[in-house]
């Protein structure tokens, strides 16, 4: 006997009749990368990685401009997404 069946919870099936899920945050994100000062943080952020990767040896990193993009991204993100969610 299955273990949810056993415990009675309940199982929950996907109707075939609805069309493809879009994910809101993708879209979202897609919209906000194209805003000027998130597409700077972006660019500052492929200049560091292309600097690191053109050396050797260097123990620089790009933590610091990638979580600077990422957190403002988000950020853009997160004033819409909550309202498109359902």
């Amino acid at each position: 006997m299955a273990f949810w069946k056993f415990f009675g919870l309940p199982v929950v099936r996907a109707d075939d009749d609805e069309a493809e899920l879009v994910d809101p945050q993708a879209e979202l994100r897609d919209k906000c990368q194209a805003k000027g000062h998130i597409e700077s943080l972006y660019n500052k952020y492929q200049e560091c990685n292309d600097r690191v990767n053109s050396r050797s040896k260097t123990t620089e990193t790009c933590m610091e401009e990638l979580f600077d993009y990422v957190a403002e991204l988000d950020h853009c993100v997160a004033h819409s997404l909550f309202s498109k969610l359902k």
